[in-house]
């Protein structure tokens, strides 16, 4: 008896042993979002519930409750830098993405904790900032729940969260030019400058010409065959009013671009040429 128990318990282990995970799609899939922005990056995760003919807010997601901002785990957004929401400046960090939708707007929330799922594990003493989103009604019905980074520039994005036919919105800023002059300013001081790259962001922000000048000069006088340089060049000059120095640096450009058989910068020497 006891040896067939024996085998018996092996048979079962050699079953086990065999079977495979079932390997089956989620109900409500995980996404992570590297969106570039500013000097660095903000990443976002979260989970992606859908609408499935049901009724969403006020109904599958509750008014007045805490809402995790999407399903499964916690929803989390992580800076590389320092960004501004609702006036405060939020340091760099993960933080956790909570919601209380209601009928007529929401509370967003950012949070120190990275694993409120639920009404029951918030706690408001690790609230980070709330601000109040105003709620648009979309012309169409958004299917699977969705957030995205939207209307990014150098220094701000809007957040949208988007579902059913709500969409709501979380507006963030930096202080890139602060990041950025920072750099310039540190590294101006050492013998390898980048003074190609700090010309063209100063001409890109409408800072002083002259110092652009000055450095693209200097970027010219190391590689003379950069006709990417002398289009900075021309730009500059065509924006400081000298329109002579400007179709100098503008030939000198097609003249090298068509050294090199790059088409697109002879087209934009050329564009160039026309408004002067």
């Amino acid at each position: 008896m006891k040896k067939l128990f024996t085998i018996a318990l092996a048979a079962m282990s050699l079953s086990q042993a065999g079977a495979q995970n079932l390997n089956a799609p989620q109900a409500s899939p995980t996404q992570t979002v590297k969106q570039n922005f500013s000097t660095g990056s903000i990443e976002l995760s979260y989970s992606r519930p859908s609408k499935k003919g049901r009724t969403v807010f006020g109904d599958l997601v509750p008014f007045g409750a805490i809402w995790r901002t999407g399903a499964n785990n916690a929803t989390t957004l992580t800076f590389s830098d320092d960004v501004t929401i609702g006036g405060k400046e939020i340091k760099a960090g993960k933080y956790g993405l909570l919601s209380i939708p209601n009928a007529d707007k929401w509370t967003l929330i950012i949070t120190k904790d990275l694993n409120v799922t639920g009404p029951a594990a918030y706690k408001a003493e690790n609230d980070v900032v709330r601000i109040d989103a105003a709620i648009m009604q979309l012309p169409f019905a958004v299917e699977t729940f969705t957030i995205a980074f939207a209307d990014i520039t150098g220094n701000s994005t809007n957040l949208q969260i988007m579902w059913d036919k709500t969409l709501v919105m979380l507006p963030i800023s930096t202080n890139t030019e602060a990041r950025v002059m920072k750099q310039i300013d540190d590294i101006m001081n050492k013998d390898n400058k980048p003074y190609f790259s700090a010309a063209q962001y100063y001409y890109d922000n409408g800072k002083d010409l002259t110092k652009a000048l000055t450095w693209v000069n200097k970027a010219i006088d190391a590689n003379k065959e950069a006709f990417w340089m002398h289009l900075l060049k021309a730009r500059i000059l065509a924006k400081q009013g000298d329109k002579a120095g400007a179709k100098v640096a503008a030939n000198s450009v097609i003249e090298l671009a068509t050294k090199a058989q790059n088409g697109d910068y002879v087209k934009m020497a050329n564009d160039l040429l026309k408004t002067l």
